[in-house]
């Protein structure tokens, strides 16, 4: 923003810098209205003239970003309160899985095969000799 600030601060001065250096007089004509006035007033009000269409061609478009930012926002905040509720729902419902849901059953440890039951045929854990 302050870079078109500066930018038009330089186009500023360099028209009035042009209107001084061409200040003879001139004559506008616009169909059966005519004025005289010097070159330098022409230029500035040429330049105003711009200025001002310039703005009011892009009103619209600030507008439509406008709205359609306040609206992001708005569609942001209620994303986010959803997410808030469901997240809690999501803490209720494990604390309710966790009530309702029976203790793990423990597992057994591994039987591990050694070299004796192997070749014996898996009864060697079962007897002692």
């Amino acid at each position: 923003m302050q870079l078109l600030l500066i930018l038009g601060i330089v186009v500023a001065i360099a028209a009035v810098a042009f209107a001084l250096q061409n200040n003879a007089p001139v004559t506008v004509a616009l169909g059966i209205w005519s004025f005289d006035s010097s070159l330098a007033m022409v230029l500035l009000l040429a330049l105003g003239i711009g200025a001002m269409i310039a703005v009011s061609l892009s009103w619209p478009s600030m507008i439509k970003n406008v709205w359609a930012g306040s609206r992001l926002r708005r569609q942001v905040n209620q994303l986010q309160d959803d997410k808030a509720m469901l997240e809690q729902r999501v803490v209720q419902l494990e604390e309710e899985l966790k009530r309702v849901s029976p203790a793990p059953v423990p597992e057994e440890p591994p039987r591990y095969l050694g070299l004796k039951s192997i070749l014996i045929g898996g009864k060697a854990e079962n007897t002692k000799e």
